[in-house]
């Protein structure tokens, strides 16, 4: 009888654990952050006039479906591209310029994580009595730069730069997979909650088309598994085949693109239920949680294959269809299907049509009654 690798389970626990964590973090993290009103005709500063402004507020750009249709195109000519310079020039060159790159990028993405970290450890009223710190250059009435961070911001700016440091110095066969690890995550975080889909159309495009995209480059080539092995960057979690966190056995690996993907399309099922809900603080999230579980049972999935047949699986063959149908399921069983199909994500100008039937503007107000008052 065939013992039972635990080693080796534990690190597909530990692969499982830290995508759902990140994916559910990085969810909340893509929900809009309610607006105050503004008081009229009271005299401001400047710097009063922004003193309940988001630092890290800014216009956000909606994945549209022409954007999901070309995906699979861009990634497969950006992944074949890369194979091509490993097997002709060689993988060191390449290895050097992209541990730079993420570095340096490494820094902003490790402390905008941070700091929402600790906003969310100290709560909102207490970060917003931590002193404003305003840098304003002006050239007469013109603002030529405006920069405005609290505090903590401030001071968390030093420990960011650790990760990256760490990572860059550290020779290529001794890079720490906890480095690697905090690096990859800060990236899915803050890739879950930019990357915002428009509509669950558009996602259902853009898990159909990368659906193919990774059967075809796992099991149709030797690419994927080729770039991913050589690529000794922060694009992929690390976990080690060991209950003790040995490294002698290796890792098991998850690629950033099998988190962030379907991280946010099940972004988009929370930011779809937060819309439908009258009260903003608490409210229920069926879609959410539908398809928070199908991406666990899609990852779950694909390792038990994988661990069963020795062979390395395309993880979105089992994640995307896990994260539609979850969708698909709950719609029906809520029969509200239709008016989550049609719900396009920020567009409050948009008539909404609610599950009792109801139509709805985009203030949450019944239209009926509104005309027959």
């Amino acid at each position: 009888m065939v013992s039972t690798d635990w080693d080796l389970i534990s690190s597909y626990a530990g692969l499982l654990c830290l995508a759902s964590i990140s994916i559910y973090v990085g969810a909340h993290g893509s929900l809009p952050t309610p607006k105050k009103p503004k008081i009229n005709g009271t005299d401001k500063s400047v710097v009063q006039d922004d003193e309940d402004e988001d630092e890290d507020e800014g216009v956000t750009d909606m994945l549209s479906s022409t954007d999901a249709w070309l995906f699979p195109v861009a990634g497969s000519v950006a992944l074949f591209g890369m194979y091509a310079i490993m097997k002709y020039f060689g993988k060191e060159w390449i290895n050097w310029l992209l541990a730079w790159y993420f570095s340096v990028a490494g820094v902003g993405s490790v402390w905008k994580s941070a700091v929402s970290l600790m906003r969310f450890a100290v709560g909102e009223e207490r970060w917003k009595k931590f002193d404003r710190n305003r840098v304003l250059i002006l050239k007469g009435p013109r603002e030529l730069v405006s920069v405005s961070l609290r505090t903590p911001t401030i001071w968390l700016f030093p420990l960011a730069l650790i990760p990256s440091v760490l990572f860059n110095i550290s020779e290529t066969s001794r890079k720490s997979a906890l480095i690697t690890d905090i690096m990859a995550l800060s990236f899915s975080y803050n890739a879950i909650c930019m990357l915002k889909i428009d509509s669950f159309q558009t996602g259902c495009i853009l898990l159909s088309g990368l659906f193919f995209y990774d059967i075809y480059w796992v099991f149709g080539t030797d690419v994927m598994l080729t770039v991913a092995t050589s690529l000794d960057v922060p694009i992929k979690l690390l976990w080690p085949k060991s209950l003790s966190f040995a490294s002698e056995r290796g890792y098991t690996l998850l690629g950033l693109g099998d988190i962030v993907i379907p991280g946010t399309f099940v972004a988009l099922a929370l930011r779809y239920d937060y819309a439908r809900a009258d009260d903003k603080g608490t409210f229920r999230k069926p879609y959410f949680y539908a398809t928070l579980a199908a991406y666990i049972t899609g990852l779950v999935t694909t390792m038990a294959v994988m661990h069963v047949f020795g062979k390395a699986q395309p993880a979105l063959l089992y994640l995307s269809p896990a994260c539609m149908l979850s969708l698909f399921g709950v719609g029906i069983v809520r029969g509200e299907l239709g008016n989550a199909w049609k719900w396009i994500d920020g567009d409050g100008s948009k008539s909404e049509v609610e599950g009792n039937g109801e139509e709805v503007d985009g203030k949450g107000k019944n239209k009926s009654k509104s005309k027959q008052e």
